[in-house]
């Protein structure tokens, strides 16, 4: 068995252990990503060679960057993730769906997308069919195309129960993934809420822990709490720690 593929016998402190046990095992649960608005062709071209270097789960990339990224890693295995509804999620329906179209012709494959937050807090019956369906029209084009979908809830901005919701809805529409955070609210990832998560995914689902994740300490908290892939945009810095090697500089700020 591969811990670090097969989720039908998933186990946090085995799948952790095996993850922590070399780079090349750490560097494929990272998500190596760069999502801040003023990112330039340069830095997303580093940002592709690095993940081709190392040999990350991913490189996460803003919708317009995408061709540039799948252009920059062709050949190389690595996949191009994307985000979409981005940061907010709050975005039409039909707009996560045109813009999933878009990027998936391109040539991306992870597919992280933000749940409609407001509408979920809005709270009736038919509020969490609509989320549910927002989400599975992502989802089904996807799949459709070979993708996977990550759910990104925003964890730091639900209550308890309505993580327990977004959770369920989010895995009833098809998800691949449950995912923390964008990295651009009011908080990130945290190992209870990655718990939480592991919970209702069980062996059905992936979680991915992102927000704030910029040490090997972060990473291998969240790895042994039950997330199976970290998205960070200090993965070379995560890897150089588990290596020994102590950076000259301060692990980057944000995502």
């Amino acid at each position: 068995m591969n811990t670090l593929t097969d989720l039908k016998t998933y186990d946090a402190a085995t799948f952790a252990a095996t993850a922590l046990s070399s780079a090349a095992h750490l560097a494929a649960t990272l998500d190596h990503t760069l999502l801040k608005p003023e990112a330039t062709r340069n830095q997303v071209l580093q940002l592709c060679a690095e993940a081709a270097e190392h040999r990350f789960a991913c490189a996460m990339v803003n919708p317009f960057w995408v061709s540039t990224a799948v252009a920059a890693l062709a050949g190389t295995g690595v996949s191009v993730g994307v985000v979409i509804g981005f940061p907010l999620g709050a975005s039409l329906s039909a707009s996560k769906r045109d813009e999933t179209v878009r990027v998936l012709k391109q040539g991306a494959h992870d597919v992280d997308v933000v749940l409609n937050v407001g509408l979920l807090k809005s709270g009736t019956a038919e509020d969490f069919e609509h989320v549910q369906q927002d989400i599975r029209g992502v989802v089904e084009l996807a799949h459709g195309s070979g993708a996977i979908v990550k759910v990104i809830l925003e964890t730091c901005l639900l209550s308890f129960e309505e993580k327990h919701r977004a959770s369920e809805l989010c895995l009833a529409a098809g998800a691949d993934f449950l995912k923390t955070s964008t990295g651009f609210s009011t908080g990130g990832a945290t190992v209870d809420d990655i718990a939480l998560l592991r919970t209702h995914a069980g062996t059905r689902a992936g979680v991915k822990a992102s927000g704030g994740i910029r040490s090997l300490a972060d990473a291998k908290a969240m790895l042994e709490a039950g997330a199976n892939r970290i998205g960070a945009s200090a993965s070379v810095r995560i890897l150089s720690e588990l290596a020994g090697i102590v950076p000259t500089s301060s692990a980057p700020s944000g995502y």
